[in-house]
């Protein structure tokens, strides 16, 4: 019991090989970096997900009877709604419907 005791003082006594030593430093890094990345995907979607979502449709834009809007898209001069059954309808920012496209 006394020689093991010994034996485990003069094993830690001696330095580490160099290749181990790298080997440590790299892998202490390796943590830190992905502990970095981990902390910037957080931030990254705390700041989109706290984002207003999107504008509303206008109350003076009517769709057809029985359709669904599935997409809006807000141009600089139109809103375009594309229904669920995959007509375009173009409006302008009063809400007058301009064009529509059949699919």
């Amino acid at each position: 019991m006394g020689d093991d005791s010994g034996s485990g003082r003069e094993a830690e006594a001696q330095p580490m090989p160099a290749e181990v030593r790298f080997l440590k430093w790299l892998v202490t890094g390796l943590a830190a970096v992905m502990g970095g990345g981990m902390i910037a995907l957080v931030a990254l979607m705390w700041v989109r997900l706290g984002q207003p979502s999107l504008p509303q449709l206008p109350d003076t834009i009517i769709l057809p009877e029985g359709a669904s809007a599935d997409a809006v898209t807000f141009a600089r001069d139109w809103i375009v709604v594309v229904t669920d059954a995959g007509e375009v309808l173009l409006y302008d920012r009063e809400g007058r419907l301009q064009d529509s496209v059949q699919p």
